[in-house]
């Protein structure tokens, strides 16, 4: 039988550049269970669709969130990124 979550992979992304915005894509790779190509295509997805930006810092990418962003389905659309990210992660 197929597994399935509840969240998509692009959710995941934005949880882990949350939890750490310095990661290395590897790192993200690895915490949301998907390939670094996988994690780069996701985060090229983020960053077009306005919902995070990167900032080169030396060798490494720095992550600016746009917390402020709606979620995209309709029925979320109230909500914003800061909301999701709030409800399933321990972050103040």
């Amino acid at each position: 039988m197929a597994q399935w979550t509840f969240l998509t992979h692009h959710a995941h992304v934005l949880l882990a550049v949350a939890q750490n915005n310095d990661a290395a894509v590897r790192d993200i790779a690895a915490v949301v269970g998907v390939t670094p190509r996988s994690a780069l295509t996701i985060l090229n997805d983020l960053e077009s669709a306005g919902y995070l930006e990167r900032e080169k810092r030396g060798r490494r990418n720095h992550y600016v969130l746009h917390a402020d962003r709606p979620l995209r389905h309709p029925s979320n659309a109230a909500h914003t990124v800061d909301d999701l990210i709030r409800a399933l992660l321990d972050i103040t």
